[in-house]
């Protein structure tokens, strides 16, 4: 650990030097980078001396127990009691700084929500689940926009594509990749049969001007109708959007707004979202390091978790976590369970730099 430290300490006099440059702010991207890691360092080598400091302490307490007069060796016993239960927390709190950050933890995401096996069932835990970040989002301060959404006759959501915005929005909601699992009695079951049904969910980290460049030429627009449940037209004008991106065949569609031009460039936001998270995808499966320490793959197609209605029960499969608080968890109280999924990742993250 002292190692890193004098390593953290020498990155952070390198990126003094680079803050202090006048030139730094003329590529924004650089500059939003390394003030980023500035923060990040500077807290690393501020814990790093707090642990340096109690451990100094400690050692002139200990002496000062050794002392002949009584009065020293009591004051000293008290401070030695005191230092000694600061420590692990300071510790621990420097391991996890000293754990690299994941680059893309700062930014805001798209999330796509899509009703899968279990019909309309499906699609009611689909908008469900909508309601359940839209109010966990607004419990962060973080600011939604729907983006598209594909409605069912009784009021569920076959597809709901939305963006989240705020201060480290992925770092916490990149955890809800996956397959959800829904269990209980639909309104219609007159036989009161518990049914099973699946949502899926993709979070995307969203792609900034200078990640991903869209050419125009490799994409073809094409301009529709758009239409509401079942079918029905709710637009008299054809400002739906469709764009499909001719080098990977990626299509996304927009019918959200009254104006063509808000559609085309909604959609742009989504396929730059998923251009730019299949190019992370691939840095990624290049890194056996960085995939060790992810809590599950995040894989769209990989079950992640169970909402068990009759029992109020939520089971977290990847780290064995159960909740019997489903109606606040679906209220968006998710504080817990990210928090230990958070944990997780970082003793996973430990234990693989330890290795």
């Amino acid at each position: 650990m002292l190692e890193q430290i004098e390593a953290a300490e020498r990155r952070l006099a390198e990126l003094d030097q680079m803050v202090a440059d006048p030139n730094l702010h003329q590529d924004r991207k650089r500059a939003a980078d390394v003030l980023r890691e500035h923060a990040h360092v500077s807290a690393t080598v501020a814990a790093g001396k707090r642990v340096r400091e109690l451990r100094e302490r400690m050692d002139e307490a200990r002496q000062m127990a050794d002392e002949s007069d009584e009065d020293l060796r009591e004051m000293a016993r008290e401070e030695l009691a005191t230092l000694e239960a600061e420590l692990p927390g300071a510790e621990s709190e420097l391991k996890v700084l000293l754990v690299p950050p994941d680059p893309l933890d700062h930014k805001n995401t798209i999330m796509e929500i899509r009703a899968g096996t279990g019909g309309d069932e499906a699609a009611l835990f689909a908008s469900d689940l909508y309601r359940m970040y839209s109010r966990y989002a607004e419990t962060k301060g973080w600011k939604t926009e729907l983006i598209d959404i594909n409605e069912t006759e009784i009021g569920g959501f076959k597809e709901a594509i939305f963006s989240v915005a705020g201060d480290h929005v992925f770092s916490a909601l990149k955890f809800e990749s996956g397959v959800h699992r829904v269990q209980r009695v639909p309104s219609t079951e007159s036989g009161g049969r518990i049914h099973t049904s699946a949502v899926t969910v993709a979070v995307l980290p969203e792609a900034e001007e200078t990640d991903v460049e869209v050419r125009n030429e490799d994409i073809r627009v094409d301009v529709f109708r758009s239409s509401g449940p079942g079918g029905q037209s709710v637009n008299t004008t054809d400002s739906a959007v469709r764009i499909t991106h001719l080098p990977t065949g990626l299509v996304v569609s927009c019918q959200d707004e009254k104006s063509q031009h808000k559609n085309k460039a909604k959609a742009l936001r989504v396929l730059k979202a998923r251009l730019f998270e299949q190019e992370e995808r691939k840095r990624q499966s290049e890194m056996a390091e960085a995939r060790r320490s992810q809590v599950g793959s995040g894989d769209r197609s990989e079950r992640i978790r169970t909402y068990n209605f009759p029992q109020s029960r939520l089971t977290d499969h990847r780290i064995g976590l159960t909740l019997y608080k489903l109606e606040a968890i679906l209220q968006g109280d998710l504080d817990e369970l990210i928090d230990a999924l958070r944990v997780h990742q970082t003793e996973q993250s430990l234990a693989g730099n330890a290795s």
